[in-house]
């Protein structure tokens, strides 16, 4: 008897201990599923809240457009003022070759803009006055968000280089105490090169080691510091 009851004892607790456990797993659930409710109103409210933020830059960007437009017919007058500019900035200083500041000092303009929707994407313009290297008075390089998931197109005007004009080949050579090599390909690759920039090749960027740089295309490395200082352009 004594056997039998110690038994129905055991049996007892561990249907109890069952029924505790599924009462946990179903709370668990709910509360997950209030989490997830909550989570989605706040995605909603971010998303309305981007789009307000968007409508607020495409009305500013109207009201730069004719500031920048006076800046600029400013900077005309300053001799030599996108030469200085460029060579002043700590990253793109190092993008311009020796031959391509000659070409900087007939740089008369640089615009950038964006699209009026500012999340399609912008374009960079560099116009030129008259000069011995090239018929074109501007050159532009448009960004075009291809889609949600970061893929950018990425077009150019092609060079119409005056004879005898035109990209020499450069050698990449190691800069002491720089992960990247100092560049002597020239600024104007950044126009021939127009790859198509996605998140895959965004991973590969932010992972590679010193070898990688070596083997990254004419015009990659100019590609990735004028998008970071895109903003710094703007005149």
């Amino acid at each position: 008897m004594v056997a039998d009851k110690g038994k129905k004892l055991k049996t007892t607790e561990k249907g109890e201990e069952e029924n505790n456990s599924e009462t946990i797993d179903e709370k668990l659930v709910l509360s997950i599923e209030k989490l997830q409710e909550i989570q989605d109103e706040l995605e909603k409210i971010n998303e309305e809240a981007s789009d307000k933020v968007l409508e607020v830059e495409q009305k500013y960007n109207e009201i730069r457009g004719p500031v920048y437009d006076k800046r600029n017919e400013i900077i005309k007058s300053i001799p030599d003022f996108w030469l200085t500019a460029f060579l002043s900035h700590p990253a793109l200083s190092e993008l311009l070759t020796e031959d391509d500041q000659k070409i900087f000092k007939h740089l008369s303009s640089l615009e950038v803009e964006d699209f009026k929707d500012v999340k399609s994407g912008y374009s960079i313009t560099f116009h030129f006055n008259p000069n011995p290297y090239f018929e074109d008075t501007k050159l532009t390089k448009t960004f075009t968000y291809a889609d949600d998931e970061g893929a950018t197109k990425i077009t150019a005007t092609s060079i119409k280089w005056k004879e005898g004009m035109g990209i020499q080949n450069g050698v990449n050579h190691e800069k002491k105490g720089n992960k990247r090599p100092a560049t002597e390909d020239s600024f104007f690759s950044w126009f021939s090169e127009t790859p198509e920039k996605d998140d895959l090749d965004d991973i590969h960027d932010e992972e590679a080691d010193e070898e990688d740089f070596d083997e990254e295309e004419p015009g990659e490395e100019v590609n990735e510091d004028m998008d970071l200082d895109v903003n710094n352009l703007r005149a």
